[in-house]
């Protein structure tokens, strides 16, 4: 019976009395698990307070956008939650890659409106009055995401106002457009943007004009109105101006830093420049000075001759009048005339015809008559000028200098004031850097002066207790606080009187100690003089002692265990 007994619960009572005399052996056991404890529930609530990583899924997205987006959310079972006043929802971090590709599985968010998508699916026996509405749709939202692509854009909206084509050229008339821009918080659209809006609405829409379009934006304010040339402004113009000027300030301030030093010159540059385009055209006339030389035109001269006529004689009358006698011929003709000298143009023509032709010696009066008319190229010049738009004007630039640095005799540095020579220097190396020019009536104003120091005036003291990081700070260490506290509650309040009445020994025997007389040992009022040895060896009898009553109140309690522990010190002793 004594050998069946033990076989049931042999391998686990053996170890209990081990156990308690590791625990009494090793007092700092007991701390040591208790600290383990403590520091796994402080890292359990900390995990449970800090919770998932949530990171940004979408943003500023529409309601009804937002709302498919929950509802596939839940579906998924993915916990989310909002920031930013519902602008933006949350989930953790870890799964945003996967739920972004499969909510844009699902087409979620939609992105604008529709675009030529909706013609894929028309029906059989749409009209053509549907059909063109549907076309219409999907040209607007072409370009509303077209329009969204822009950086300072967050959303837009595209109306188009198309006329029928008319067969009469009179009742004609030009499509038109309109467009609301949602801006992005926080940013701004400039002229450049939104003219580039403009014109690829323009560029989309078959005979649209520009001037057609109007742009507005979410406060209601019309950005159109500066590509209409309302405000006569240009931005491109504006710019041109800032970097003229901002030009001429490097310019200024690089050659005068090597000799006054890096922070001790400010100069500024106001430029008046003439963006207007100027085309000139000059004609002169003027008289041939050397007729010399002078180019003719054309010439034409006319010359006449008449001899052996009869001149008109008589008495005025009719007997005057009468017809001439007819001419009768002579008998004999006149002599030849001598043979003309050589060189002369009667030669010439002689020698060139092969004959020699006789002139008859005129008889009688004779008459001749010459005119000469000269025509000759008039002295003209043209001159063509066209001056481009970006010409400056006139230069106005003002320099400060600030003080130089000296020492004095002490050793001390002290600031001074410039002398004459110096600033004539400083204008005189200003004046070539900007390009001065009289005749273009630039100015240029050099001072010099000491610099303000440029320390900022303090800010106005925030209350320690309203500064908003000392406020983040003191909720960060109140939570620490109380896990703290929470803690200690369950170590002094549970933990520690758990371990003290399972881990306490019994109560030690009360023993009767004889009367000091009779042991001749001090009395109480007396210091007694025992060495460390003997209260060691004195405090080792009382632990020996209070182990055997131990070990015999748990004999007499449970005789079962004591002889299981003898039989397995027996069996271990025979291994």
């Amino acid at each position: 019976m004594s050998s069946a007994a033990p076989a049931n619960v042999a391998p686990a009572a053996p170890s209990l009395p081990p156990l308690l005399d590791r625990l009494r052996a090793q007092p700092k056991l007991p701390l040591i698990i208790g600290a383990a404890t403590l520091v796994a529930a402080a890292a359990a609530f900390t995990l449970w307070n800090r919770g998932p990583d949530y990171k940004v899924l979408y943003t500023n997205v529409s309601d009804r956008d937002g709302g498919a987006i929950i509802a596939s959310l839940q579906q998924m079972n993915v916990p989310y939650k909002f920031a930013d006043g519902g602008g933006a929802i949350l989930i953790a971090g870890d799964k945003v890659p996967e739920v972004r590709l499969k909510l844009a599985a699902q087409g979620l968010p939609k992105a604008g409106g529709v675009g030529f998508e909706l013609m894929d699916n028309q029906k059989f026996g749409t009209s053509q009055f549907a059909e063109q509405v549907n076309y219409q749709r999907a040209l607007e939202g072409e370009l509303a995401r077209s329009i969204e692509s822009i950086g300072t854009v967050e959303s837009a909206r595209v109306h188009l106002a198309l006329p029928k084509p008319s067969l009469f050229v009179r009742e004609q008339k030009k499509p038109s457009a309109s467009v609301v821009l949602t801006l992005a918080r926080g940013r701004s659209i400039d002229e450049g943007q939104v003219s580039a809006i403009v014109h690829m609405i323009s560029s989309s829409v078959p005979e649209l004009d520009p001037k057609s379009v109007t742009v507005v934006d979410q406060r209601g304010n019309l950005l159109s109105a500066a590509n209409s040339g309302a405000r006569g402004l240009d931005v491109s113009q504006l710019k041109y101006v800032q970097e003229i000027e901002q030009g001429y300030i490097r310019r200024i301030e690089t050659i005068l830093q090597p000799i006054v030093g890096a922070n001790n010159v400010r100069a500024q540059v106001a430029a008046d420049i003439d963006f207007s385009v100027i085309e000139h055209t000059d004609e002169k006339y003027r008289p041939n000075e050397d007729p010399g030389q002078a180019a003719i035109r054309s010439r034409q001269t006319s010359e006449s001759n008449q001899h052996g006529g009869v001149p008109p004689g008589g008495v005025p009358g009719a007997l005057t009048n009468q017809p001439p006698v007819n001419p009768t011929a002579p008998i004999t003709g006149p002599k030849a005339p001598a043979a003309p000298a050589p060189g002369t143009p009667a030669a010439a023509n002689a020698n060139t015809n092969g004959t020699t032709t006789s002139t008859p010696t005129p008889s009688g009066p004779s008459s001749s008559r010459k005119d000469a008319t000269v025509n000759y190229e008039l002295d003209r010049s043209i001159r063509h000028v066209q001056q481009g738009a970006g010409a400056v004007k006139r230069l106005s630039v003002a320099v400060v200098v600030n003080y130089k640095d000296a020492a004095d005799g002490a050793g001390k540095t002290t600031t001074r004031a410039l002398t004459p020579v110096e600033i004539d220097q400083i204008r005189n190396l200003a004046k070539e850097a900007m390009g001065f020019s009289q005749d273009r009536g630039d100015s240029l104003n050099v001072v010099n002066s000491a610099f303000a120091d440029g320390r900022e005036a303090p800010a106005a003291e925030v209350p320690f207790w309203r500064d908003r990081e000392n406020l983040e700070i003191g909720k960060t260490i109140g939570q620490y606080l109380l896990l703290a506290f929470l803690a200690l509650f369950a170590w002094f309040a549970v933990l520690r009187p758990l371990l003290r009445k399972h881990l306490a020994p019994p109560p030690a025997p009360v023993v009767e100690s004889p009367p000091a007389e009779a042991t001749g040992e001090p009395a109480a009022d007396e210091e007694p003089r025992i060495s460390p040895e003997e209260a060691l060896r004195q405090r080792e009898a009382l632990r020996q002692k209070a182990d055997m009553e131990y070990a015999h109140h748990v004999a007499d309690q449970d005789p079962k265990l004591v002889a299981m522990l003898i039989q397995h010190w027996m069996n271990a002793n025979d291994q």
